[in-house]
């Protein structure tokens, strides 16, 4: 029985209709930018498993340190205890971070990390015997699919059952250049109500809603409004952080910072599951009191295990180096060129690149999760790619290690899909 026929057995698979999609290529070693099933065949990894792998699978200076930590100590209780790696990896956070960042709460994913973030800022207002309900998030948002981040997604393919039974969120648009004055107008409207705990974006790019971008100025208008009117601002950096907009975080494109920042992801380099919810020392200190009640009791079983830690140590020491700063560099400017090439074909509705993400969208309509997307997505395994469209767009985020050649061939099966759509 091979690991397909085995699976079916007791898998239940995320993001699935297993009575559509009964069959799961099983997937058996990873190596740089490559995934290799259990034929031998190999893909390329052009969205570094859901950005996770950034410095490509197995990377040997984040392995052996990850190796030795091991020798040393494996896991223990975050409450009660620290530990080296905990320690060393808070110190170089705060370097790397924006500078209003004071502490670190360790939880498991990007959804913790969000929820953490939400339980922040409604606590924040009641320690300070102000009763704020609300939380303001954007159109089309994702956030995770616990119920705090599921409360301020707004995606209701994932959400639709659990509508009845999700926090109090206000919908914004997102602001682009025709609706800039509607939606500072609404935005006001929703603050003024003086019952907002928090702001929640996912800063320039949102993932989850095709890669959808926006600018960093009219975020920023945001942000400043929230903030003056005493509103927790949360910026869910699960997917741009660590170097996928260019810089370190997209939060660094705006001059005034988030209050929150959620981290996951990228944070270990794949190796192993781990979140941050960052915060100002204004935020921390509204939990510092002599009344136990008003201490922050929320935890997880691995948080700040050290395996994960030192993964992520590991990680910021390759991210800060000049070998992937420049690569990030190089992968951007292929994007542009491959942009310019890719426009205006006659199939091609819209281009976009941020950082190292580059999306099109075909144009043509699609469902999110239907025949032709599966189709699409056959086609590129069938040419050796790993791409997940959603819907109608194509996108990548590769690893920072990929070379030019590798990035060729993302960009060749991209232009053949076009002539069989």
């Amino acid at each position: 029985m091979n690991f397909k026929e085995r699976d079916r057995k007791h898998l239940w698979h995320p993001l699935t209709q297993h009575k559509l999609h009964p069959e799961h290529l099983a997937i058996v070693k990873a190596k740089g930018v490559w995934l290799y099933d259990e034929d031998g065949k190999r893909y390329l990894d052009g969205i570094s498993s859901w950005y996770t792998c950034m410095y490509g699978h197995s990377h040997p200076q984040i392995i052996s340190r990850v190796k030795q930590q091991l020798d040393i100590l494996d896991q223990v209780v975050f409450s009660g205890f620290t530990h080296p790696p905990a320690i060393e990896l808070s110190e170089k956070l705060m370097s790397a971070l924006p500078s209003k960042m004071a502490k670190i709460f360790f939880s498991d994913n990007g959804s913790t990390s969000v929820d953490v973030a939400i339980k922040m800022s409604l606590q924040y207002y009641f320690n300070r015997g102000q009763k704020r309900k609300r939380i303001i998030a954007f159109d089309n948002a994702f956030h995770g699919d616990t119920f705090g981040a599921m409360s301020v997604s707004g995606l209701s393919v994932y959400n639709g059952p659990f509508e009845d039974f999700l926090l109090t969120v206000d919908r914004l648009q997102v602001p682009d250049d025709h609706n800039l004055p509607v939606v500072l107008s609404n935005f006001k409207t929703m603050l003024d109500t003086g019952e907002v705990a928090a702001f929640i974006y996912e800063p320039l790019v949102q993932g989850a809603a095709a890669m959808h971008m926006y600018r960093p100025d009219h975020l920023e208008m945001l942000i400043k409004m929230a903030q003056e009117a005493d509103v927790l601002t949360i910026a869910d950096e699960v997917m741009t952080g660590f170097g996928k907009t260019g810089k370190n975080f997209a939060s660094e494109y705006m001059h005034t910072q988030p209050d929150v920042i959620c981290l996951s992801k990228s944070l270990t380099a794949g190796v192993a599951p781990m979140a941050l919810t960052c915060c100002s020392q204004q935020v921390y200190d509204a939990f510092y009191d002599d009344e136990i009640s008003k201490g922050f009791f929320h935890g997880h079983t691995y948080s700040a295990n050290p395996l994960a830690c030192t993964a992520a140590i590991a990680g910021l020491d390759l991210l800060t180096s000049e070998e992937i700063q420049n690569n990030i560099k190089r992968i951007h400017k292929r994007h542009l060129e491959f942009e310019q090439r890719i426009k205006s074909h006659k199939k091609v509705k819209q281009t976009r690149v941020t950082g190292v993400i580059f999306a099109l969208d075909l144009d043509i309509k699609m469902d999110r999760y239907g025949n032709l997307r599966d189709q699409l997505y056959a086609f590129f395994m069938e040419k050796g790619v790993f791409l997940r469209p959603l819907g109608n767009t194509i996108y990548t985020l590769p690893p920072f290690v990929i070379t030019d050649g590798e990035l060729d061939l993302i960009y060749k099966v991209m232009e053949e899909c076009l002539e069989i759509v």
